[in-house]
């Protein structure tokens, strides 16, 4: 809670430096903030003020030892595992749209056309890429990234700082979800990646029925042109799909806000 006027600044801005570990913790792993091209300054800044909002929400008793000792450092990685573990179930939802990108440019032979992603500067498929903007296009525009911050608030109610541990059939429930990962790109490639099948199967009856036929040179540009209009025509059925991913990290995030 705020102290009026100036009694005890010192251990007021102690008590909110120690409150933004957690939504700091979990800027570093989740979409958007987490971004390769998002500066440090807003994140701290952000933190921080998610850290004051945090103090009011809950109150909470500050290790009365040294800054370097065992319970603050107990108390620091209760802090830092809750927030990644907010923040990394969102990842995971977010991600599939990766694995769905991979899985497409593959059937495409788009696999070597790969270009920077700004999200993680890592190199990644063009259509991983196209759906890495969707994904971000979409969950601000169902307000994920607000829905994120409430959760890390709603969080100091369920696990108040010093009492933040996250019991092992959380952290297993974390690994499950994780499963889920795969499920959900491979379905989100999925009107795509069906599209694309029954054009190699037509590659491959054209194959057999008329060998001389040169299929590297009819076979890629019908792939990759077929691909991209199946891509054009069910960007909206994809793009129901990564919204229930999204969800799905959401909420699995918002479970482990509130303790399980």
């Amino acid at each position: 809670m705020i102290i009026p006027g100036f009694a005890d600044v010192e251990s007021q801005i102690w008590m909110w430096m120690m409150a933004m570990i957690r939504p700091g913790a979990a800027m570093v792993v989740t979409p958007v903030f987490g971004a390769a091209n998002v500066p440090v300054q807003i994140r701290i800044i952000l933190a921080f003020m998610i850290g004051m909002v945090a103090t009011n929400s809950a109150s909470f008793d500050l290790p009365t030892d040294t800054a370097i000792s065992l319970g603050n450092i107990i108390f620091v990685m209760g802090e830092v595992l809750v927030g990644v573990a907010i923040g990394f179930s969102l990842q995971l939802g977010y991600s599939s749209v990766v694995i769905a990108g991979e899985a497409i440019s593959n059937a495409m032979g788009l696999g070597f056309a790969s270009m920077a992603d700004p999200q993680t500067g890592q190199s990644t498929p063009v259509i991983g890429q196209f759906l890495t903007i969707m994904a971000t296009l979409l969950l601000l525009a169902i307000d994920g990234h607000l829905l994120l911050l409430a959760t890390i608030v709603q969080s100091y109610s369920a696990l108040p700082p010093g009492y933040a541990f996250l019991g092992p059939e959380l952290l297993w429930g974390i690994v499950k979800f994780g499963g889920t990962l795969f499920s959900m790109g491979l379905l989100i490639a999925l009107p795509v990646g069906g599209s694309l099948i029954l054009i190699q199967f037509v590659m491959g009856f054209l194959a057999r029925t008329a060998p001389a036929l040169n299929l590297f040179a009819v076979g890629i540009p019908v792939t990759i042109t077929g691909g991209l209009i199946a891509l054009a025509i069910t960007a909206p059925i994809m793009a129901d799909t990564i919204i229930q991913s999204l969800g799905m990290g959401l909420n699995h995030a918002a479970m482990i806000a509130e303790g399980g």
